[in-house]
């Protein structure tokens, strides 16, 4: 069973001159840890965004435990919880206060509440610190406490963007073991990464996207059975696909000063980016 389905995702920003995500397809199944790669600006925290429903997407579909969405937001969110790479949390209130309110917007009952917030304050270490305010934490205190939030109402998926970033060896370690108990139990896990020793030894399945279009799905199971290294395939295909992607930037750039040599730099830069959305519109409608 897929936990996430993610099918023909495309996303382009009012006024870019590039699609951040162009027809990006994959499933995360039950009691899988997936990772999702790409070098900076491959599109990674578009499709996470899109996925969690905080920005709006062009077209496609996303479901989440088998509710969309975008024409069922409530019930898609209730079902996973996400761990941004801002940490962005509420500073002036207390570790404590911050896990109940996030709690109570997802109706969790008291006692259920108890016994998972001590399991979890004390999992990851946060026991002494747990009732001062957040302003007072560190980097990595507070990756720790959108952790503890993201998990204390047991959704079915746990999405994370960058999530080992600001943590010391040991939190790193309990994280990666955490999301090892989390999938035996028959949730699922996905994140995002540049450590690609994390997610060779960590997932079960990756996705590598650059330039917003998915390059490969890889089977880490497959890899570390035949030998096969991670890090070299990623940069091979990682390279195929910047020499291609070069290409068209390079003919669009073209394309663009030839235009604002006719017409004037502003208005070019306005044909192009209505270019894109034509295409863009073009390519919905055939998968259509």
């Amino acid at each position: 069973m897929a936990i996430l389905k993610v099918q023909n995702l495309y996303k382009v920003y009012q006024n870019a001159k590039y699609i951040s995500a162009r027809n990006i397809s994959f499933e995360v199944k039950e009691g899988e840890i997936f990772g999702f790669l790409g070098i900076n600006g491959a599109g990674k925290s578009t499709t996470i965004k899109c996925i969690t429903g905080i920005i709006p997407f062009n077209s496609g579909v996303i479901e989440i435990c088998g509710h969309d969405i975008k024409k069922n937001p409530f019930d898609a969110k209730a079902n996973f919880g996400f761990v941004p790479d801002n940490h962005a949390v509420y500073d002036k209130l207390t570790g404590s206060e911050y896990i109940s309110y996030i709690a109570s917007l997802y109706k969790m009952e008291k006692e259920d509440y108890k016994e998972r917030f001590d399991y979890l304050v004390k999992r990851f270490n946060l026991v002494n610190a747990i009732n001062n305010q957040i302003m007072s934490y560190s980097h990595g205190m507070k990756q720790r406490i959108s952790i503890i939030s993201a998990l204390i109402y047991k959704p079915k998926l746990w999405i994370l963007d960058e999530p080992m970033v600001g943590l010391d060896p040991q939190s790193i370690l309990d994280v990666k073991n955490y999301m090892r108990e989390y999938a035996a139990n028959g949730d699922s896990v996905i994140f995002s990464s540049h450590n690609l020793d994390t997610v060779e030894k960590l997932c079960d399945r990756a996705l590598i996207i650059h330039g917003g279009t998915v390059i490969a799905l890889i089977d880490l199971k497959e890899y570390r059975q035949k030998g096969i290294d991670l890090e070299k395939e990623f940069m091979r295909l990682t390279k195929e696909a910047s020499d291609k992607f070069d290409k068209i930037r390079a003919d669009l750039l073209k394309e663009e000063e030839d235009l604002a040599k006719a017409i004037g730099k502003r208005k070019a830069g306005k044909a192009m980016q209505r270019k894109i959305q034509k295409e863009v519109l073009q390519e919905i409608a055939e998968l259509e």
